[in-house]
């Protein structure tokens, strides 16, 4: 039986950690061996993750004076490293934005894994120069293996390290369809069916990233043709609030919804007549594969790996005007997908990926 390690800076809810609850419960149902190793020992997911799982809390120092807190560190990776050096078969640092993930990972095990949930040239900007400090200080040339959930995020790291490509490979995050089927049909009271065509968009409230504000604009131009339609927010971030106060001003209280973050996001998926996403750039969204189980076409800027949607929705450009101009096309034209999704087919192929690496 072989023992995996992840490590992660907690298990709130989020993309990043529901791809990895999602990684840990198919590899337990193929008997590995798992633990998990924690920033923060807290989050939305903490108490549901499988009693096999060892939960491993390894938190740094935070005391304001340097020298204090240098020593205590110190002090910490000599006893973790005592205690779990190459201990596991395998251990990847699931949390890409977390420095004390990724040590944790190059200690547990020789082979072991960077996992990359972005394209970080566009996280950057085009700053070449950010991303591969970044990168260095993960020290990512001392991974055996750097994983990117998207050929996006690897052509371009890639790019600003050539010497590490052979160590560079693409895996998409699995998806549990029958548990996105099952919550889906779950009842929900804030929102109802109506007869008006429904746009959905789930996710974190990040205008950096998201550009939701394309998303309200769109909205305005769409009311202001004298179309019926509503936009439905689930989620929340820092710039929820934002959001709210743009929609007020352009008077769009009836057509743009907010919800807030939810548990179960599914049931909402069921009252909505498209996924809609503005981003300028993702990872490998993982609404997509959710919009795929649940039969429900996407409009989406694009993004990491939107060639996956031909067939089952409209890709734009990063542009109000582009968004505007799908959503007024479904409005009047709907949108009938093409391709089905067999997520056991999908899922395989990323198992039989992951096997070769462990």
């Amino acid at each position: 039986m072989k023992r995996i390690l992840f490590s992660a800076y907690n298990l709130d809810l989020g993309g990043i950690e529901t791809s990895l609850i999602t990684l840990i419960n198919f590899l337990l149902a193929r008997g590995y061996e798992v633990s998990v190793a924690l920033e923060k020992r807290e989050g939305f997911f903490l108490d549901k993750i499988s009693p096999n799982v060892e939960i491993i809390e390894y938190t740094p120092a935070d005391d304001s004076n340097f020298l204090v807190r240098k020593i205590k560190n110190l002090i910490k990776k000599i006893k973790f490293v005592l205690k779990y050096k190459n201990k596991f078969d395998f251990s990847a640092s699931f949390a890409t934005y977390s420095i004390p993930a990724s040590f944790i990972a190059r200690t547990c095990a020789k082979n072991n894994a960077l996992w990359a949930h972005a394209d970080y040239l566009s996280l950057y900007d085009g700053n070449e120069k950010e991303m591969k400090k970044f990168f260095k200080k993960r020290k990512c040339n001392k991974f055996k293996n750097i994983i990117f959930v998207s050929e996006e995020g690897k052509n371009s790291f890639i790019k600003a390290f050539p010497r590490l490509q052979n160590k560079v490979s693409v895996c998409n995050n699995l998806i549990n369809d029958k548990r996105i089927i099952n919550q889906s049909k779950e009842e929900i009271y804030d929102l109802k069916k109506e007869n008006v065509i429904t746009f959905l968009n789930v996710g974190r409230h990040d205008e950096k990233q998201k550009k939701l504000s394309r998303i309200i604009e769109s909205a305005e131009k769409l009311k202001n043709d004298g179309k019926k339609f509503r936009v439905v927010f689930v989620g929340d971030g820092k710039d929820t609030n934002n959001y709210k106060e743009q929609v007020e001003m352009l008077g769009l209280r009836e057509n743009v919804i907010f919800l807030g973050r939810k548990e179960n996001p599914y049931p909402y998926f069921n009252l909505a007549d498209a996924i809609i996403l503005s981003s300028d750039y993702e990872g490998y969204p993982v609404v997509f594969l959710e919009a795929f189980v649940l039969n429900k076409p996407i409009i989406t800027t694009n993004v990491s790996d939107y060639k996956q949607i031909d067939g089952r929705g409209v890709v734009v450009d990063k542009t109000t005007d582009d968004i505007y101009k799908a959503m007024k096309e479904f409005i009047e034209n709907g949108y009938k997908i093409t391709k089905k999704f067999d997520a056991q087919k999908y899922n395989e192929e990323i198992i039989k990926k992951l096997e070769k690496i462990f």
